[in-house]
């Protein structure tokens, strides 16, 4: 079955499931510890937290791992990917069908958090805004996180010279009309909920507040050349590559690497930020509704 909630490009980038789950890196617990403080989770027992866009579950396992017992709902779409998810069995976490956009069956005001990880910007409009908002309990909190490796970075970012630069500028020239995290549009969504149109009778009424915090931390690993174009396959748009296309983008990579002198016994560094942003649901503001 094929969710018509998701891109064609995102369908079929993200079919190979298992591969995506084994490519991705893990969040490091200082990541999560940090987030988790943050959004005043940290210590908390058996909070209620809806993972939503849980993908293959990478974050899924950092949060059910917790000494906190947090009673877990992974929401996510595609149905490769929740199916690897569903398959890890991981404790107090139930996966169910859904969307940012379309949560339908999760009733109002049911968690303390709204968390996601390594998203696409698909949800960053305020219909998803909304049923965040509605499913999150008063004061409730949202958090984001996402591993962002220097090939898969803003070009406002200042990143490490060498191979990873070289992808990055390679990794832009793949542009299509679906925003990604690269492109830093995904705050937009928050700046409009504070946007008034007196024209139309729109008054603001703000569900989440600002500014949203934010902190990041860099990580650096070490993989052999197998393994990171493993991890670059993982990239939506180059994961639908084929034939001629597929050759070309393998052959730009394997030419950032031969000009790369940092390799030590057949390995490359990986360099990257983890980045977290986090804010809170503003209990007078009005839950979404459904017709």
């Amino acid at each position: 079955m094929t969710s018509a909630r998701i891109r064609p490009e995102a369908q079929t980038g993200f079919a190979a499931a298992a591969a995506y789950d084994a490519g991705r890196p893990t969040y490091r617990a200082e990541a999560v510890d940090l987030l988790l403080g943050k959004l005043d989770l940290a210590g908390v027992q058996g909070a209620k937290i809806l993972d939503l866009a849980a993908g293959t579950g990478k974050f899924t396992e950092a949060l059910s791992a917790r000494p906190e017992e947090y009673e877990i709902v992974a929401v996510e779409p595609h149905d490769d990917m929740r199916q690897q998810l569903s398959d890890k069995k991981l404790h107090r976490v139930t996966v169910v069908d859904g969307s940012a956009e379309d949560l339908e069956h999760i009733s109002d005001g049911t968690f303390a958090a709204v968390l996601v990880a390594q998203v696409r910007c698909l949800f960053a409009n305020m219909n998803a805004l909304k049923e965040i908002a509605r499913v999150l309990r008063p004061a409730g909190v949202l958090g984001l996180i996402w591993n962002i490796d220097d090939y898969n970075a803003p070009k406002a970012w200042d990143i490490h010279a060498g191979w990873g630069s070289t992808m990055r500028d390679v990794v832009w020239s793949l542009e299509d009309d679906q925003p990604r995290f690269r492109h830093e549009q995904w705050r937009k969504v928050f700046d409009e909920q504070t946007s008034s149109n007196p024209l139309t009778l729109h008054f603001a009424d703000p569900l989440f507040s600002l500014p949203i915090g934010e902190a990041a931390i860099d990580f650096e690993t070490w993989l052999s050349a197998d393994d990171i174009w493993s991890r670059l396959r993982t990239l939506s748009q180059i994961a639908i590559l084929e034939g001629a296309e597929l050759q070309q983008m393998k052959k730009k990579f394997d030419d950032a690497l031969e000009k790369d002198s940092s390799s030590v016994d057949g390995k490359y560094p990986v360099y990257g930020r983890t980045v977290m942003y986090w804010t809170s649901h503003i209990p007078s503001a009005p839950l979404g509704s459904r017709e």
